[in-house]
């Protein structure tokens, strides 16, 4: 009896990509974020540090450029691929959205998922293929992705050869050559478009199109094999002019560094060296920060990992793990930890890519320590392989933030989940692509709009917010922090607006949250014990001729917290800074179920002086806890003295790092035996610090997050608690 051929019908929704990099960079909201020829970017203006960020200031588009007649222009082309599910509880609906972008547009605008700078091209077929036999499933599917991704790309075909004339943003017309320069996927995506397995690199074969073209015409090459090659003879990116598809595979911080070497690696090393009871109890004890998350119950109860649980553990992970491992395992994860910093950086020079070589390099000379600990059999691992091809990948097409998988996964949501919630779930591909075109003729038109407006007026409307604007910061509530935080990631990049603070600005509620408090309430709720010693005498060194004493009859406004707006530091950032120290004692849970808070007395770096720029080493600076923010009563005001105050507790000045960790260490200052306290200036706080107690071999039961800064004495200074703190402990060493 013969049997009938089983088959599937698939769907491939596609949009000429020419079309899109027209529209993309014709696009007049684009105009001051476009750049349409390479250039070598320096620091310094006799031209010997060169800067790596844009793609315009790395190599490859250099390269490229020499390979077409004079005048043309390229558009470099970034593909992002990421299959994501549709559904969670009703069937298993999904969908391969096909992204695309152009290096010509900032990667500053780029990565804001609002200004469109990055358009969905098509969805791929995601379907099962249960018409083919398990065996041979894998290949079918392999060769239908490169098959729909050559019908998707084929205009590019002749545009790269001879260019396409284009009418740009700033009005002028040129021959663009769209080549596709980089492609963002994860892992198994990028070994999907190498054609090979994912047990190899998929950026190593150089002569993959070769071998393919041999096995094609009956010959067995052994390289077939050796490198893992599968069968597909049509490969999408065969015939796309000036285009090196192994080159352009970018990095993937998510997926390669946050989640692959150091979460489903480097912490399931320390797990099975320290214990998940004990590694838990240190995550616990870790002290408050401002935005940092705090993982109360460990980290073993938590099942949804996402790549900010992933940043976050990395804020601490080093200081967490002082004093429960081996010097040499500390040794491998601070090498980790320094080269995911390093590669998380927005602006490379040739010493922060030495120094990303050169923290690989460590590891690699200490890892046989998890083989002599029995944690680790062999090195073998395609991620931690992957990682080497960062410096060569920087250097070709820039700094890693303008190519992160983020942003795929982020424009899921506009572009793929949100479309599916509008249909009807049922042959729900047509109904999502008519939906998305709602949506874009809406966008369209509201951008024109827009523009049209900004057009008429004479001035451009700056994007950022003052940073000279009072808050209402008498509140500690989450919302808050992502409120700031959200108003400093959504500023504009440096080059496009003049007006960002060039000097250090310290913001203050305009009504303090606690006026008039006694000095008794001073000392007992704020543990402020040594303040009308202090107090006095920083009335004598600053204000000599006041004969009024201080004493436990006057009152004083307190606030809350403090703002500081701080420029962005040019290798971490691209906006401004803002930072909340906290100063504000602990609250009892109220009647019913109002549930109280626990102190929050923040650690901040002191300046000798008021500084009106960033701070560049820890020079200069020392360590102390800010218990009070207040200001003078008016009888101790003198002439025109308005600034504000605060009562400081502090820490002994800065020791060496420490060689295993490289975290540098501070105690508690005492003098009399009393805690070494004083009042100064509030501009004299120059940033937010943390300090991580030094826990030993196992955390004190009786230590807890909140009294963990009041029960320990000797502190690590935390350098990885954010970008700008690494990059003033690395300069700093």
């Amino acid at each position: 009896m013969k049997g009938q051929l089983l088959h599937e019908d698939v769907e491939v929704w596609m949009r000429n990509p020419v079309e899109c990099v027209k529209d993309l960079i014709g696009n007049p909201l684009f105009r001051d974020h476009m750049v349409y020829a390479p250039a070598r970017a320096y620091k310094d203006p006799a031209g010997l540090h060169r800067v790596i960020d844009d793609m315009w200031t790395a190599d490859w588009w250099c390269d490229k450029q020499k390979l077409l007649p004079i005048g043309a222009t390229i558009a470099p082309i970034i593909l992002a691929l990421d299959k994501t599910c549709l559904s969670q509880f009703r069937g298993d609906k999904s969908a391969w959205p096909v992204y695309l972008s152009i290096g010509n547009i900032a990667k500053e605008k780029r990565r804001q998922t609002s200004a469109r700078a990055t358009v969905l091209i098509g969805y791929l077929p995601a379907g099962k293929l249960d018409c083919f036999t398990s065996d041979t499933r894998s290949l079918a599917g392999y060769r239908l992705f490169h098959h729909c991704m050559a019908l998707l790309l084929q205009p590019l075909v002749a545009a790269g050869q001879n260019g396409v004339e284009i009418v740009c943003a700033d009005s002028l017309i040129r021959q663009v050559y769209p080549i596709l320069a980089a492609y963002v996927a994860d892992f198994p995506e990028q070994c999907l478009v190498a054609c090979c397995k994912e047990n190899r690199c998929p950026k190593d074969p150089e002569v993959t199109k070769e071998i393919l073209e041999k096995r094609k015409n009956g010959q067995h090459p052994i390289q077939f094999d050796d490198n893992g090659l599968r069968a597909i003879y049509n490969p999408f990116w065969a015939n796309l002019s000036h285009t090196d598809i192994f080159l352009a595979f970018t990095p993937d911080l998510l997926h390669q560094v946050h989640k692959g070497v150091f979460k489903d690696h480097l912490v399931k090393w320390c797990l099975e060296i320290v214990g998940e009871e004990e590694l838990d109890a240190r995550f616990k004890v870790m002290p408050d920060y401002p935005g940092l998350r705090h993982f109360k119950k460990g980290i073993s109860t938590v099942r949804q990992w996402t790549g900010t649980e992933h940043k976050e553990m990395q804020r601490i992970f080093i200081g967490l793990l002082a004093g429960a491992v081996p010097s040499r395992v500390l040794v491998v994860a601070r090498a980790i930890l320094d080269f995911s910093y390093y590669a998380q950086l927005r602006m490379h020079t040739a010493e922060s890519l030495d120094a990303l070589e050169s923290a690989l390099a460590v590891f690699h000379a200490n890892k046989d320590i998890l083989q002599e600990l029995e944690v680790r059999e062999h090195f073998n691992i395609p991620k931690l392989h992957q990682i080497s091809h960062f410096v060569k990948s920087i250097t070709l097409f820039g700094s890693t933030d303008g190519f992160n998988t983020e942003l795929p996964e982020r424009l899921h949501i506009d572009f793929a989940k949100d479309a599916y919630r509008a249909s009807n779930k049922h042959d729900y591909e047509e109904q999502m692509a008519l939906w998305l075109q709602w949506q874009e003729a809406v966008f369209l038109r509201s951008s024109y709009l827009d523009w049209l407006s900004e057009r008429s007026q004479s001035a451009t409307v700056s994007s950022h917010t003052d940073p000279n604007r009072r808050f209402d910061l008498d509140s500690d509530s989450d919302a808050e922090i992502e409120e700031l935080q959200s108003e400093s990631h959504s500023a504009a990049p440096t080059n496009a607006s003049p007006s960002l603070p060039i000097d250090v600005v310290h913001v203050l509620p305009k009504t303090p949250a606690h006026p008039r408090q006694s000095v008794d309430h001073l000392i007992t709720a704020h543990g402020a014990t040594m303040f009308l010693p202090a107090l006095k005498s920083f009335l004598h060194e600053h204000m000599p001729r006041n004969n009024i004493v201080p004493g436990p009859h006057d009152h004083f406004d307190i606030y809350r917290q403090v703002v500081i707006v701080a420029p962005p530091d040019p290798h971490a950032s691209d906006s401004p800074k803002r930072w909340r120290i906290r100063a504000t004692p602990e609250v009892q849970p109220g009647a019913g179920r109002k549930p109280g808070s626990p102190a929050r007395f923040d650690m901040a770096l002191i300046s000798d002086g008021v500084r009106t720029s960033n701070l560049r080493t820890f020079e200069g600076v020392r360590v102390a806890q800010v218990r009070i923010i207040f200001t003078l009563p008016r009888q101790f005001q003198v002439g025109t003295f308005s600034r504000a105050l605060a009562y400081v507790k502090w820490f002994t000045p800065l020791r060496e790092p420490d060689p295993s960790s490289g975290l540098r260490q501070v105690s508690r200052s005492t003098r009399q035996l009393h805690r070494n306290a004083a009042v100064i200036h509030l501009d004299e706080i120059v940033r937010p610090c943390h300090l991580i107690p030094k826990l030993g071999p196992s955390v004190d039961p009786g230590w807890t997050s909140a009294n963990v800064y009041e029960m320990a004495h000797d502190f690590y200074l935390n350098t990885y608690i954010d970008l700008e703190t690494f990059c003033i402990s690395a300069r700093s060493d």
